[in-house]
Formats: structure tokens, C-alpha cells, sequence
């Protein structure tokens, strides 16, 4: 069978499978692979599994025994209408609402965006993106981030932060989302999701991994809706993103399964369809993947409006329904809800089994006791329900107590730490000439939109041409209270030196204008372009090329400019066609770094902090170079007819670039400094005895079979700091699997790092700690993850094409 029939077969039956929309229909069979190669089966690389069912009950393993017996004394005085409250949304002061229960001292869940700041809040932080908390390959910078952003939560009496993002992964350059997540690799993210996640909850704040699962683009996320039907009629549904079994394992549910691991309260599943079926009521992803396999043992919620079904959802693994309308992007909440009353109505009428909504109340209320919620926690503050567009006080139909103290400043110190990170996470990609740091220069000329204070205010959900670029839009957006722009950090620290600062911020005056007419009185001894690229919810992005004519900014100023310095605030993926321009001497990377933008990037101009962020993804020399783009367009009408195939498979960033031998303009990790490292002396411990190539079958704890993390191997190497002044390195180790290994096995992958301080002339012994699961790939026959016998090589260097030593190892023993 050719593959383009093979699609078109497997498309008709991903519509035929489409789950039912309402209680008490037949359950949809969801479609997931488990299947041999294209040319052995009729159904082709995606295939057809029976649905998993029941959803299974939660255990309370990993240590929430306790407070899994609470939340069950808890759920035993509930009346019927009281679980199905608990089990939906409804409109209320926060993003997402669970009403309190008075009579049992329950004062309700308040929900809050989202991964970079509490969102519909005044008073609270706007922190750097996860791109950029990722730039800065440094565990300990993410878990600081993560419990900075849960003490503003809890605060601002949020129960729920809704983040970390894990999905998308950046399987595009393109997709509008990218920088709310961390890399375009499942080991930086899944190391990433872990620090957050134990950040948040440390501080008392229920994490939420975000979006469960194959959420790549933002285009068709939503159904389509009829103009003309009821507000569930649609023409259209939502993309499918159609992931074959390996794939799927291997990078998509990697970072999740560190999620679950570090003992995330929750997961939102995401809007897309998953191999024809809906995420939030596909059972082989909810029921089979994260509660079973990985023993996931908190509670799903859906994404605001991403429910399509009563029962069928619910049977599949959905536990909460938010925000509890049924509206297809979650704000006809008028419209009724799939939970609800529908809840009440199928356990009296026999569908629905009190046992599974117990365990759907059991898996809400088990953090809510173990994070200590149920004592002496904060009440909303009333302000955050005049800022809630999402759900203005007039639409709430119940009632909220909000008597706690108003427009409460939960900010303290972060500031401080927010600089700090922004600085740690900028990239420095080029220094030639010794562009940088700058040295008390004369004259200084700026250049660009993006260098200014912005003119559209602190919470704009647009592309706006003046001002600086520190966050992008929709949920994953933050409320600013005040913003450092570069050009006021900059005058700032020109006064310092009595360095003369010239500005020109209007892109189009400095592309249609001759530059040397512009100096006074002459050439400024370093010209510093900004330029930005925006990025938000709802939209993939259009072009990798910077916003507002950016190249022509920077060859305009180039060509009259011997030392010009581009700094980028983008939400990802640029290229770079002037890199190579003999003109540009130096281009620092700082993506989204909050509201101390200004100041991080000043430190680093200055060589106050010396530059030490990586890239968490590939610059390629053009557009063109990437692979898997995002599907923006169907050519025909029918209701199932957006699908997604991820025929790249594992070949996504540098990956594909490796397996495929194409040159780059900056590897994925590269990274410069102001100082030179070394490494030496890599030496590698085999820390057990007998390992064999299949895990031993354990009781499943949180993350999967807890075997798969025990560490086989130790990797060490000698780093150190050979230049003249301080600076952090980041060694990273990836390891190249031996030619037993499945076809299709990247031929290097991402398996460790560490960032240490050096200063000039120290050494410093780094060890990488190898897992079983590092080691090992998913067997889609075996259903398990298999170690290949053979022969494995470990590289260490300072990016995934710098590699400087390596070492082997056989750790199966045939």
C-alpha cells in the first residue's frame, strides 16, 4: 500500500472513531500505534489500539498516602451535587474556580495562569519565559524560578499555577507556544519540568503540566465552529496530531513522565486531537500512558474548553472540567457544561459509577491535603477578580466570599532574581573583535523598536511596534507592574561613564535613511540594534525572520556601522542572515527575560555578568532548513480532515540536523563566553554489576517503573576555566547509541549537563549520573523500554557539535 493511500485509509477510520459527544453513547475507540513498519500491516506507521479502560483508581504511591486517607474521610461526606461541584468549573474570581464547601471547611480551588507569572493579578512579578529560564541551563536558576512564582501564587491565594509547560516540545520553529515551554529536546525540558514543578510545590502552589499532549501548533487547535448550528455543532474538528507509538515515548511523554515523577498535583489536557481522538478524552493517553504506565497519581483537568464529552471523557481519565462551560473555546459558560448537572444525572440514572467520581474527587483533593492547603492558606485577593476578564463578576453564578486583603504586594526581592536569571540566560552568539563586554565607550548610538518603553502599556495582547519586547501574548503572558526597557539601563549606566547615548527607535526611519546623516558628530564607538519577534497563543508564527523589518534594521545600520551589536527579544527561533556580515561583531540572544529586561542585558553588555546561556534549540542558516512545519491548511471540507503526521518521527531540531548531516548557523546548545574553558580526563563508572536489556518489572511508583531510574552509569570529566577572567561553563554530555539500536535512532542525544563557576585557572570535576531510562530505547513489540547491546559512545563538550572527548561503554553483557 503507498503511503498516501495508507493515510487516507487510517484518515477514515481516525473519523470513524471520533468519540461520542455526549453521556450515555458509545465510547469512541481511540487510535494510538502499536503496529510493525508501513509495509507490513494494511493500517500503515499510526494504526489502531483498543481503548484502555477503567480509568485506574489512584494509590496515593510516592508518598501521598496520607493525604490521600484525608481526601477520601472528605469525599464520604459529600452529597451528590457537592461532587459534581468539585468536579467542574464554574465562572469566579480566578481563571478557574472550584466553589467551597462551607459545612466542611473547604473554601474552594482558585486556578491561575500561568507559566511565567501569575496572570490576572497586580502586584505580583513578570519572570522570565521558559525559553529563557531553559537559555540558562541551570537547574538551580529553574527551581529558584519555579518557587519564586509559587510564593506569589499562594500569596495571591491561588491554589493552582497553571504551568509548567512541557507541550509544546518544539517539534516546529513555528509554533506560536514554543516560548512558554523550555527546548526543543525532552531531557532539558523533562530536567526543567522537575526543578519547576518541585520550585512550586515547595511553596506550597499545585504545579500543572501543561498540555498533555502532542499540542505542536496552534493552528486548528479549536474545532471550527458552525455559524449556523448550536454552540456544540462544528464544521471542522481540531487538528489531529498523528504520533506513532516510539515517537511518542521518546520525546513527546519524556518531559511528562519527569513531571509525574517529581509528584506534579495535576495535568491539563490539551486541545488537539491525539491520533483521531480528542486529548482530553483519548484513554490510551490519559488512562494508558499517564496513570498507568507512568503512575501518574494527581488529578486531569481539561483546557478551558477543550471538553467535548460527558462520560466518555470521564471513562477515558478526565477528572475536572474546566472552566465548566461548554462553549468550544471555554466562555459560553451560559451554554451548560458536560460535568454539571450531567454528573448528578448519570450516577442516578446507572452510566456514571460512584466509584470512578470518588476517585476523580480522591485525585483532586490528595494535593490539596499534601501541600498543607487545608490549613492556614491564603484567601483570593478580591483585586484579581476586578482584573478576571475571563470571568467578570457578571457572569459568576455563584456566590465568592472575597474578604481578604485587597491588591496585595506579593513581589518582595524576585526583581533581583529576575535579573539575575535574564542575565544568566542570554546568549552570546558572536564576539568578534572584542566587541564586548563594552568598556566605558564614548558614544553609544541604539537602534531599533525594541529598545524603548513600551507605548501600549504593561499588559498588551498585541504586536506593537515601540517598545521593548520582554513577554509574549495570551494566557502565558504576565501583568507587568513596571518594566526596565534597555534604553533607560542603558542611559542609566551612560551617566555612570559620561558616555554619550544617541537613540533612533522608528525601524522605518533607519531602513529608508542614510545613517551616516544621523551621527553627532560622527561614527559612535559601538551601535546597539534590539530587534523583536513576536509570538502568542492562538496564532503559529508566520516567519523565523525578527518583526518590524528587522534584517533591513540591522544591514541598514551595518553598512555605516564597523561595530554593530544585535540583541534579539524573540520567543525562539531566529535566523540570522547578517550574521556573517563583517560589520556585526556581536549578537547576543535574550529571548523573553521579564520585567528586568533592561538590566540583565546591560549586565551583560558590560561584562558585569559574563554571558553563560545556551541555546535550547538549532539556528539554521535558512527558513527552509527546518522540518516539520506546522499544518496551516486542508484543501478539503470535511469534518475530520485536519491531521497532523509526524512522519519526522524523532528527527525534530538537532536531531534532524544530525541525522541528516546538514550544516548549521548555531548548534543546539552552543553558547559563548568571555572566558575559555577546557575539558579533560572523562572517565566513565559502571555503578551495576548485571544489567540486563530489559527493565525489571517493579510496582509502579510516580514516573513510571521506578527501575528505569536507577543510575548504571557515571560519566565525570575535568572542566576547567583557561582564560582571565570568572565565568560558568555548561559541559554537556550526549550519548550516540550502538547500530543495534532501531532505525531511526538519532545519532547523538542530549542525556546530561551541568553548570559550574570557574574563576580563571580553577578545575572542577562534573559528573553526569546515567539512568536506565537514558540509556535505553522504547521497544514498540516488547511494549518496554530495552537497553541495545552493543556498543554506546559518550561525548561531552560545550554544545551538540562541539564535542571535545568521549569514551565507551558496553553496558549489556550478551
Amino acid at each position: 500500500m503507498s503511503p498516501a493511500l495508507s493515510k487516507l485509509v487510517l484518515g477514515i477510520l481516525l473519523s470513524a472513531s471520533a468519540s461520542a459527544q455526549d453521556f450515555g453513547s458509545t465510547r469512541g475507540e481511540d487510535s494510538f500505534s502499536y503496529v510493525q513498519p508501513l509495509d507490513t500491516v494494511i493500517l500503515g506507521p499510526y494504526g489502531h489500539v483498543p481503548p484502555v479502560y477503567p480509568s485506574p483508581n489512584t494509590t496515593g504511591a510516592g508518598g501521598w498516602e496520607d493525604a490521600m486517607a484525608k481526601a477520601k474521610h472528605f469525599v464520604s461526606q459529600l452529597t451528590l451535587e457537592e461532587k459534581a461541584d468539585i468536579v467542574t468549573g464554574t465562572p469566579g474570581p480566578c481563571v478557574g474556580n472550584i466553589v467551597a464547601i462551607p459545612r466542611l471547611n473547604f473554601n474552594g480551588l482558585c486556578l491561575q495562569d500561568g507559566p511565567l507569572a501569575i496572570r490576572v493579578a497586580d502586584y505580583a512579578s513578570v519572570f522570565a519565559a521558559g525559553v529563557s529560564a531553559a537559555s540558562s541551563w541551570d537547574r538551580e536558576i529553574l527551581y529558584q524560578r519555579g518557587r519564586a512564582m509559587g510564593e506569589e501564587f499562594r500569596a495571591k491565594g491561588a491554589h493552582v499555577a497553571l504551568g509548567p509547560v512541557a507541550g509544546p516540545l518544539g517539534r516546529s520553529a513555528y509554533s506560536g507556544r514554543n516560548w512558554e515551554g523550555f527546548a526543543a529536546d525532552p531531557y532539558l525540558t523533562g530536567v526543567a519540568m522537575e526543578e519547576t514543578i518541585t520550585g512550586y510545590q515547595d511553596a506550597g502552589v499545585q504545579a500543572t503540566a501543561k498540555h498533555f499532549i502532542g499540542n505542536e501548533q496552534e493552528t486548528q487547535r479549536n474545532p471550527t465552529a458552525d455559524p449556523n448550528g448550536t454552540v456544540t455543532d462544528v464544521l471542522q474538528e481540531s487538528v489531529s496530531a498523528n504520533i506513532d507509538d516510539r515517537t511518542m515515548h521518546e520525546l513527546y511523554l519524556w518531559p511528562f513522565a519527569n513531571a509525574v515523577r517529581a509528584k506534579a498535583a495535576s495535568f491539563m489536557c490539551s486541545y488537539n486531537r491525539l491520533n483521531g481522538s480528542y486529548a482530553c478524552e483519548n484513554s490510551k493517553a490519559l488512562n494508558g500512558l499517564l496513570k498507568e504506565e507512568l503512575g501518574f497519581q494527581g488529578y486531569v483537568m481539561s483546557d478551558w474548553g477543550g471538553t467535548h464529552s460527558g462520560l466518555a471523557s470521564i471513562e477515558s481519565g478526565l477528572d475536572m472540567d474546566m472552566p465548566g462551560g461548554i462553549g468550544l473555546y471555554g466562555m459560553a459558560f451560559d451554554a451548560g457544561s458536560f460535568f454539571g448537572g450531567n454528573i448528578t444525572a448519570a450516577v442516578n440514572n446507572g452510566s456514571l459509577a460512584t466509584s470512578r467520581l470518588d476517585d476523580m474527587i480522591t485525585r483532586i483533593m490528595t494535593p490539596y491535603y499534601w501541600l498543607g492547603q487545608d490549613k492556614d492558606f491564603p484567601s483570593v485577593d478580591p483585586s484579581g477578580a476586578d482584573l478576571n476578564t475571563f470571568s467578570p463578576r457578571s457572569t459568576w453564578l455563584r456566590q465568592f466570599n472575597l474578604t481578604g486583603p485587597s491588591s496585595r504586594d506579593v513581589r518582595g526581592n524576585h526583581g533581583e532574581l529576575i535579573r539575575r536569571h535574564g542575565a544568566a540566560a542570554t546568549i552570546l552568539l558572536k564576539n568578534e573583535k572584542n566587541a564586548l563586554p563594552l568598556r566605558a565607550p564614548k558614544s553609544i548610538a541604539v537602534f531599533g523598536n525594541d529598545a524603548g518603553d513600551d507605548t501600549q502599556g504593561f499588559y498588551n495582547q498585541d504586536d506593537f511596534e515601540y517598545g521593548t519586547l520582554s513577554v509574549g501574548g495570551g494566557s502565558g503572558t504576565g501583568r507587568l507592574t513596571y518594566l526596565v526597557s534597555p534604553l533607560a539601563a542603558i542611559n542609566a549606566r551612560a551617566a555612570k561613564d559620561n558616555t554619550l547615548v544617541q537613540q533612533w527607535l522608528n525601524n522605518t526611519l533607519i531602513t529608508t535613511t542614510n545613517i551616516t546623516d544621523l551621527w553627532i558628530p560622527a561614527a559612535p564607538d559601538a551601535c546597539l540594534v534590539f530587534l523583536k519577534t513576536w509570538a502568542e497563543e492562538g496564532l503559529d508564527r508566520e516567519s523565523l525572520d525578527p518583526d518590524w523589518e528587522g534584517n533591513k534594521v540591522v544591514d541598514s545600520v551595518a553598512n555605516d556601522c564597523n561595530n554593530t551589536i544585535v540583541i534579539t527579544h524573540s520567543s525562539g527561533i531566529n535566523v540570522l542572515p547578517w550574521a556573517d556580515h563583517p560589520n556585526v561583531t556581536a549578537i547576543l540572544a535574550a529571548h523573553y527575560p521579564g520585567q528586568e529586561s533592561g538590566n540583565s542585558i546591560v549586565d551583560i553588555l558590560y561584562g558585569d555578568v559574563n554571558p553563560s546561556g545556551h541555546l535550547p534549540y538549532t539556528i539554521a542558516y535558512n527558513a527552509s532548513d527546518y522540518n516539520a512545519p506546522p499544518t496551516t491548511a486542508v484543501k478539503t471540507t470535511g469534518k475530520y480532515d485536519w491531521q497532523s503526521w509526524f512522519d519526522e518521527k524523532l528527527e525534530i531540531d538537532y536531531r534532524y540536523f544530525d541525522a541528516h548531516n546538514l550544516s548549521v548557523r548555531y548548534e543546539f546548545g552552543y553558547g559563548l563566553s568571555y572566558t575559555t574553558f577546557e575539558l579533560n580526563n572523562i572517565e566513565i563508572e559502571r555503578l551495576v554489576d548485571n544489567i540486563s536489556s530489559k527493565p525489571e518489572a517493579q510496582k509502579i511508583e510516580p514516573g513510571g517503573n521506578p527501575v528505569l531510574w536507577d543510575i548504571m552509569y557515571n560519566v565525570t570529566i575535568e572542566v576547567t576555566n583557561t582564560g582571565d577572567v570568572s565565568g560558568s561553563a555548561v559541559p554537556q554530555l550526549y550519548v550516540s547509541f550502538p547500530d543495534s539500536a532501531p532505525a531511526g535512532t538519532p545519532p547523538r542525544q542530549l542525556r546530561g549537563f551541568d553548570k559550574v563557576h570557574l574563576e580563571p585557572g580553577d578545575t572542577q570535576i562534573v559528573s553526569f549520573e546515567l539512568a536506565r531510562r537514558d540509556i535505553s530505547f522504547w521497544d514498540i513489540v516488547n511494549q518496554d523500554w530495552l537497553i541495545p547491546e552493543g556498543e554506546f559512545t559518550f561525548h561531552v563538550g560545550f554544545s551538540s557539535r562541539n564535542l571535545k572527548t568521549s569514551i565507551k561503554a558496553t553496558p549489556v553483557s550478551i
